[in-house]
């Protein structure tokens, strides 16, 4: 019960147990049958407030830290996501967070600059930064894991090449995750060829469920949905249920036969608010397909603020769930889909996502043009998919 509590004048004196604030209800609950009720009947509202701020106060204190992994932390997308990260834009305000940072041993002098900034911020939320280069310590006990590194293609580079080089990445994060990482542990991989360095990462750690693991398309789902609303001439907000098929790549498929825009109040399928499908079969998809090169030729470099925004809108989907009726893109294992996509691939479909576990959308009807360009995505999955595998030496 409460120590202390003293009428004085009419007024209290400050509790010296405050712990005890949790007991108010139960104390105010009686105080009406007491001889002196009516002096603390004025005190009753104010009491109910401090009691309330108290727990405000403490719930953030009380929460316990969940560990998040980046991966290129020292790089561009890193440094526009992680401030969005620590002060509480993907898990919630409520919840405190360990940052651990890991890039290569070269890298390091700019992480301890990224380090020292995030430390300036001056974030209730984050509870520590743990900068590294050594595996086993940045994916020690993980429950996010956002694998934003990864090798470039660099000029002369062939295609295989590039591919091995990612798979020796992937194969030892994915060896990291399986050795040190909680069996809860959240996935994300951003880094390119995303969906096969994806499913690297996921082979690489067989004691980890296969769910747990998706791979980056918000990007190229936040791009279509712009791409209308701006066609439409609404906020982005007023479109919902854009889906990318397929590989993080050109032969992705923004399919939008199944959204939906709303126009003044009322919502009108796609094809028909544009009112053009001409733009809609051909050019609205050429520059979602093609958007990641036109921003390298426009800035000299690849995107970096709207994949850090894709990245915290995935994850936050992840953590809090999806809204009722709509449904979002993600790259996630194929295995017993309904829509002949072929098993054993990170393909993107759309998914809705509820107590952190994800499901495919299904019963979307599906027309021979979505069918012939979902199937052209698939085709080059499997050639990535089998040329990786090759690489991976099982």
């Amino acid at each position: 019960m409460l120590v202390g509590l003293l009428l004085i004048s009419g007024k209290f004196q400050k509790l010296s147990d405050t712990s005890s604030i949790l007991g108010f209800d139960t104390l105010l609950n009686h105080l009406t049958s007491s001889a002196a009720a009516e002096a603390f009947r004025c005190l009753r509202s104010d009491l109910r407030l401090l009691s309330d701020k108290w727990r405000r106060d403490n719930r953030v204190n009380m929460s316990e830290p969940i560990r998040v992994l980046v991966t290129g932390a020292a790089g561009q997308i890193a440094y526009s996501l992680l401030f969005s990260i620590a002060k509480g834009d993907v898990f919630g305000k409520d919840q405190h967070v360990i940052l651990l940072l890991l890039d290569i041993t070269p890298m390091l002098p700019v992480l301890e600059g990224v380090v020292m900034e995030l430390q300036d911020c001056a974030l209730p939320l984050l509870k520590e930064i743990v900068p590294t280069d050594k595996e086993d310590v940045a994916f020690n006990d993980l429950d996010v894991a956002i694998l934003v590194g990864s090798m470039p293609r660099r000029e002369g580079m062939e295609r295989k090449d590039l591919l091995k080089a990612n798979v020796a990445i992937f194969k030892s994060q994915g060896a990291a995750l399986e050795k040190y990482a909680k069996k809860t542990v959240k996935v994300l991989v951003v880094g390119n060829p995303a969906n096969t360095n994806c499913l690297i990462a996921a082979k690489s750690a067989p004691s980890i469920p296969k769910e747990n693991f998706s791979c980056l398309t918000r990007l190229d789902h936040n791009r279509a949905r712009s791409q209308v609303a701006m066609r439409c001439g609404v906020p982005a907000t007023h479109v919902k249920n854009v889906i990318i098929w397929g590989n993080h790549s050109s032969t992705q498929y923004p399919d939008v036969h199944h959204c939906l825009v709303n126009m003044s109040g009322s919502e009108l399928a796609c094809f028909e608010a544009v009112k053009d499908d001409a733009w809609l079969n051909g050019e609205f998809i050429a520059t979602v397909q093609q958007r990641g090169a036109a921003v390298i030729k426009a800035r000299k470099l690849s995107s970096a603020m709207s994949a850090a925004k894709a990245i915290c809108d995935h994850m936050r989907d992840i953590w809090m769930g999806t809204a009722e009726g709509e449904f979002i893109s993600m790259g996630v294992y194929s295995s017993g889909n309904a829509y002949g996509v072929p098993e054993d691939l990170i393909y993107s479909f759309p998914v809705q996502i509820k107590d952190k576990s994800w499901k495919i959308v299904e019963g979307l009807t599906i027309n021979p043009f979505s069918k012939s360009k979902m199937e052209a995505t698939a085709e080059e999955l499997i050639d990535e998919r089998d040329t990786a595998v090759s690489f991976l030496g099982v």
